[in-house]
């Protein structure tokens, strides 16, 4: 077995290979959520996790495979990928780098091509971190689009599930599964790129030159009015949403922890600890902070057509340094509950570089369309990541 999977499975007759991250419960397995203190009690799941009742019908008829429960960074709480309890996934075409988390199974499978769409979820970027550092498709669908009962949580507030795909007609093709109300006609139509008004949000923090450029480019061959955004908020709007998360994650597992502390790592233990510092009245404050924003971003979208940023601000880590993807430009749409998508883009740096779109809130068939239209832009240049 390889640290792609958790547990690897063989449910269905035929269809798409689906990967199912073990944060979701799926009936007649145990759910561990990376963590070897979970699995050590974990029993199987008598029910699926309400997001994969289209999936579970999918196996029945014969569309779709569920080949394995995916690997994750322990109890979803950390970007790297990394976890010392199942293994660390190896990111198939850059072994050197990180294959980021939580999502890091999900994205792997993807990449290495033992699933054609896989199930994540995202709280700070889980989704679109693991897709970036892969060089993969992902998708963070709005808030409350898809259902998160029967999935272990991290921050209520914050969490959703999304899939990964190799492309953005992988992500159709998943969510047409998933979620019954999305419309696959209007995420697969064409669309003409003059008809788009693109917003290039320009956050305030600091980004690698060469991934912005990289971002500036696929817009450019897009061919999309682009007009640039200022946020000088965002800063302010991650810190908050950190506090948020860290506040919710806390009240869920300090305690649990530290029952159990030779099935929790030094590093969970200690975002924990930290986690645990942040008070009721910073939370409170927090909350405040991210629901302001949610209006402040969600008016911003409403005057475009989406917005455009990186996913990640700089190069992807290395295995073997003292670094982790960071949430800067993705822990503020969660706070927002926006739809955002992940996808590569070709850049001169080492390793994938991703670009992140952001749509208003239940436009996450527009962000397909759009998606789509960048990925054959970027065809007609002949330097589609991937291709």
């Amino acid at each position: 077995m390889t640290a792609t999977y958790t547990l690897p499975l063989d449910e269905g007759r035929a269809g798409a290979r689906v990967a199912v991250k073990d944060l979701l419960d799926w009936a007649g397995t145990p759910t561990t959520a990376g963590s070897r203190a979970v699995a050590a009690t974990a029993t199987p799941a008598t029910a699926d996790a309400a997001c994969l009742a289209g999936l579970r019908a999918a196996v029945a008829d014969g569309r779709a495979r569920v080949i394995g429960k995916a690997n994750l960074h322990e109890l979803a709480l950390g970007t790297t990928g990394v976890n010392p309890w199942f293994g660390t996934p190896v990111n198939p075409r850059h072994p050197g780098l990180v294959p980021g988390g939580s999502s890091s199974g999900s994205a792997v499978a993807v990449a290495e091509g033992s699933a054609d769409w896989a199930v994540g979820t995202d709280t700070g970027g889980s989704v679109r971190i693991p897709a970036a550092c892969c060089g993969v498709a992902g998708l963070k669908t709005s808030r409350g689009r898809l259902p998160l009962d029967g999935v272990w949580p991290l921050a209520p507030s914050l969490d959703t599930v999304g899939p990964l795909a190799p492309s953005v007609a992988g992500l159709v093709a998943a969510m047409a599964v998933l979620d019954p109300a999305f419309d696959v006609a209007v995420a697969s139509a064409a669309l003409d790129p003059a008809s788009l008004l693109v917003g290039r949000v320009r956050p305030g923090v600091a980004l690698h030159p060469a991934v912005d450029a990289a971002v500036d480019a696929a817009l450019a061959a897009l061919g999309a009015p682009v007009t640039d955004v200022a946020l000088p908020g965002w800063g302010a709007a991650r810190a908050a949403a950190d506090a948020l998360l860290g506040s919710e994650a806390a009240g869920l597992f300090v305690r649990w922890a530290r029952r159990t502390p030779s099935g929790v790592s030094d590093e969970v233990r200690a975002k924990l600890d930290d986690a645990a510092t942040v008070g009721r009245q910073r939370a409170r404050d927090a909350r405040a902070a991210c629901d302001r924003w949610a209006a402040t971003l969600t008016d911003l979208v409403g005057r475009v057509t989406v917005l455009a940023l990186p996913t990640l601000p700089g190069p992807v880590p290395r295995l073997d340094a003292d670094d982790a993807p960071s949430i800067t430009l993705t822990v503020p749409v969660n706070a927002a509950g926006l739809p955002a998508l992940a996808l590569p883009v070709p850049w001169d740096g080492p390793g994938p570089c991703s670009l992140q779109l952001i749509a208003p809130p239940g436009g996450d068939e527009l962000l397909c369309r759009v998606g789509a239209a960048v990925e054959a832009a970027l065809d007609a240049t002949g330097r589609r990541p991937g291709r």
